[in-house]
């Protein structure tokens, strides 16, 4: 069939997705409509999971009525919230998380200091004072906590602090 030039007709079990398309090709596609997040297309005004590898079901999703109604009350609100994965979420500090582990840092270094035993911090009367009184002092671990996780931070500063005052 060659000789004569006649190509066979292409086989149907071809798919017809875009394999090599990534979500943020996707984004730079569609403009502010979509968003992407770890590897995952979302919708920003519906706050759902979009097939980033098929064009024609984010054509559908954006055709389709609840798009349309969520985007029109996305753009009523002042605050436009984005849809995050799990990972991303977990990956970003936020300033309560560093202010919490400076607050547990300094608690350590204060007791340590004082030659204050880190078993006290387990005294009912000490959590009630620091929860009180304490801006994140509720958010202080107990003692065994504090020996596994925090000493040993305070512990190799100080030994920086020492051997730079040594030379």
């Amino acid at each position: 069939m060659e000789r004569f030039g006649v190509k066979s007709a292409p086989s149907r079990n071809r798919s017809k997705t875009a394999l090599y398309v990534t979500p943020q090709d996707r984004v730079t596609e569609f403009g502010n409509e979509l968003h992407e997040d770890g590897g995952k297309l979302f919708c920003t005004s519906c706050n759902v999971v979009l097939n980033h590898v098929r064009k024609s079901a984010i054509n559908d999703h954006l055709k389709s009525k609840t798009h349309t109604k969520r985007k029109a009350e996305f753009e009523e609100q002042n605050v436009r919230k984005k849809q995050r994965t799990l990972t991303a979420s977990l990956q970003c500090n936020s300033t309560a998380q560093t202010e919490k582990s400076s607050v547990i840092q300094d608690f350590v270094k204060m007791c340590l200091e004082a030659n204050i035993p880190l078993e006290k911090a387990d005294h009912p009367s000490v959590r009630a004072f620091l929860s009180r009184y304490v801006k994140n002092g509720g958010a202080i671990p107990k003692s065994d906590q504090l020996r596994k996780a925090y000493l040993p931070d305070g512990y190799d500063n100080e030994n920086q602090l020492i051997n730079t005052e040594d030379r």
